[in-house]
């Protein structure tokens, strides 16, 4: 997966849009005004931070060493996986759709505005 697609599969949820807080080089995708994925493109590799359980976190770190706590965020609820061929699509797909599900589902009054849009 190259950065196009990966910020293109963020683009494509419900209510999601791009916004750039932490300036030009961190894409951060957004629904309502919480954060479900933050892009960068790194020196070799892109990477993306996605939100997801803790417990599921620490398995994926065991199982993929590109994938590891959150860059600068909470590392308990985020992973930042180095997009290097190492985890596979399906499975940075999966795990963007499991990021904006938990931020989508904790928004409160956003969520009812998102849904009347679409």
């Amino acid at each position: 997966m190259d950065f196009k697609e990966l910020q293109e599969s963020c683009l494509t949820k419900r209510g999601a849009y791009e916004d750039f807080p932490f300036g030009d080089d961190a894409h951060v995708m957004k629904v309502g005004t919480k954060m479900f994925a933050i892009l960068s493109l790194g020196e070799t590799h892109p990477a993306i931070s996605l939100k997801c359980e803790p417990d599921v976190n620490e398995i994926l770190r065991d199982q993929y060493p590109a994938i590891k706590p959150g860059y600068h965020l909470n590392k308990r609820h985020w992973n930042t996986i180095t997009v290097d061929g190492t985890v596979p699509n399906k499975q940075i797909l999966q795990m963007i759709d499991r990021s904006y599900e938990l931020v989508f589902n904790s928004l409160k009054a956003e969520k009812a505005e998102i849904n009347e849009k679409n």
